[in-house]
């Protein structure tokens, strides 16, 4: 169903990949918008490795939520190095791409769940009391969606590439 990476000996391994969802801070979630345009807007996000799941936090209405309640199916990339090396005219890159279905949480103590491994990625020296009384406060004003993960590829430049595995030797 999903194509195969074209340069596939840049191709990043899985562990490669989440490792760079781990580190993100932000991504482009990418949604089928208003006429059937591309809509693509930069969110942060935190990775849940073992439930395969990207979760996000949003205002309660707005085009991102409208065209979620259309069309679950996204894209979301996290841009990990972009390094220009004008001498060589190229640029070092490492980014992932992930597809999948999104869907808004509705359960309260699911969204609160949600919205507390956000809080844990962001503010990891926070109370947990503090933490709470935020998410708290702040629930019936905020959405939370729930992304699961249907494929995953990263990519990376071939002279990063080269790099890791003339370490590894």
């Amino acid at each position: 169903m999903f194509r195969k990476m074209r340069r596939n000996k840049q191709e990043m391994t899985p562990e490669e990949s989440m490792a760079v969802l781990e580190k993100g801070t932000s991504g482009v979630l990418a949604v089928i918008g208003d006429e059937d345009y591309p809509y693509a807007v930069p969110l942060s996000y935190v990775y849940d490795a073992e439930a395969a799941k990207l979760y996000f936090h949003c205002a309660v209405s707005g085009h991102k939520l409208d065209a979620v309640k259309k069309n679950p199916k996204v894209s979301f990339c996290v841009i990990d190095k972009d390094q220009i090396v004008p001498q060589e005219y190229t640029t070092y890159y490492r980014s992932v791409i992930i597809f999948g279905r999104i869907r808004v949480i509705e359960d309260e103590a699911e969204r609160a769940a949600a919205a507390e491994k956000l809080g844990l990625k962001y503010a990891p020296d926070d109370t947990e009391e503090h933490r709470k009384d935020v998410i708290r406060d702040g629930l019936l004003r905020m959405c939370m969606l729930e992304l699961s993960i249907e494929h995953m590829s990263g990519k990376e430049a071939v002279e990063i590439k080269r790099e890791s595995e003339e370490s590894i030797k």
